[in-house]
């Protein structure tokens, strides 16, 4: 069960480096809410320690001596579920890791301090993963129910022609996206993602993602157009934006000042859907922490577009979803699994069509 919000969230730290523990147990132990119970330098002890203190969140190093953490996860999971947040490094590789860690049930990754992400940034941004993760329920998977059943593998082009897809997610949003857009056909409208992951986690995200999916999957770059079949990831620590030139619609990335608390922001992708598609977009906000988006997903609707937001029962983390569902934003609720065939069928109804 995931912490109560009147509790300390009691957090293992699981690294094999002695410097990382001790800056990371300092760190922490600084921030009300948040008790390190205790640190494991392997797999083997952490697993002793998981028994004797039952840690409400562990953090987990990927590369460690004696058993990797994705096998330690993966092992963890099927024994022990409880939620991990995967600290990893800011290279290809740890990219890469990144996404397996996910696919054994890892709930978030933040990226470990380095030259350029000052210690205390990167504790800033794990305390925030960390209550984020005390709140996960990662008894809630994926229906077996798919919508590819129900879902037609191409649209008629006048479906698809300046149509926008937007989606925002942020905790357990990256098993939610795969089973989204793994369902969309290979001509769908031209798709916009926000999903708040460190830069160059994202590259493999996309890539990872465009091996699954009919539809192409790939990080945003700045001035990429927005068409039919074409999924664009917003990059980590950078803003996306939809923008318009006549009748065709491209992305400018660039940086900025978070917005929601988070960069990339999905309020931010949502506000300029809202202005340069409107009836003509569709957005929707699934499993995630705190309320990016909600206003952005509101502004939406006000302007024409058709928006839903994921259902409860289904949500890893009912954060994003209930902010936005409150404040009227969303249309509809649906469970995860109902996602891509609602966002379908409202093809058919912005614009009155």
């Amino acid at each position: 069960m995931p912490a109560t919000l009147n509790t300390h969230v009691r957090v293992l730290i699981v690294d094999d480096s002695a410097i990382v523990r001790k800056v990371l147990s300092r760190q922490l132990g600084q921030h009300r809410g948040i008790e390190v119970v205790g640190t494991a330098p392997d797999p083997y002890i952490a697993r002793d320690k998981i028994v004797a203190l039952n840690p409400d969140v562990l953090t987990l190093d990927v590369e460690m001596p004696r058993m990797d953490g994705i096998t330690f996860l993966r092992k963890l999971m099927k024994y022990h579920p409880l939620p991990v947040i995967i600290l990893s490094s800011l290279t290809p590789k740890g990219g890469k890791m990144a996404m397996e860690a996910f696919a054994a049930g890892a709930v978030e990754v933040v990226s470990k301090p380095g030259p350029a992400y000052s210690v205390g940034e990167a504790c800033n941004d794990l305390v925030q993963k960390i209550q984020a993760a005390s709140r996960a329920r990662i008894d809630r998977q994926v229906s077996p129910e798919t919508p590819a059943q129900s879902i037609p593998t191409k649209l008629h082009m006048a479906e698809t022609t300046n149509k926008i897809f937007a989606i925002g997610a942020s905790t357990g949003g990256v098993q939610a996206l795969s089973c989204v857009l793994s369902s969309l056909p290979s001509n769908a409208p031209g798709t916009l993602v926000v999903q708040h992951m460190p830069s160059n986690f994202t590259k493999s995200f996309a890539e990872r993602l465009n091996k699954d999916c009919s539809v192409t999957v790939k990080e945003a770059q700045d001035g990429d157009h927005v068409i039919p079949g074409t999924v664009l990831i917003a990059p980590g620590g950078l803003h996306m934006l939809l923008q318009r030139s006549g009748a065709n619609y491209y992305v400018t990335i660039k940086d900025g000042p978070s917005v929601c608390h988070q960069k990339p922001s999905v309020e931010v992708l949502f506000n300029s859907v809202a202005k340069y598609a409107g009836a003509n977009a569709v957005g929707a906000i699934l499993t995630g922490m705190g309320n990016d988006g909600a206003r952005g997903l509101l502004n939406m609707r006000q302007n024409g577009a058709f928006t839903i937001a994921q259902d409860e029962a289904s949500s890893i983390v009912f954060g994003m979803p209930k902010e936005a569902i409150e404040c009227g934003a969303a249309q509809k609720v649906v469970p995860l699994w109902q996602v891509t065939k609602t966002m379908i069928d409202a093809i058919g109804m912005v614009n009155g069509e």
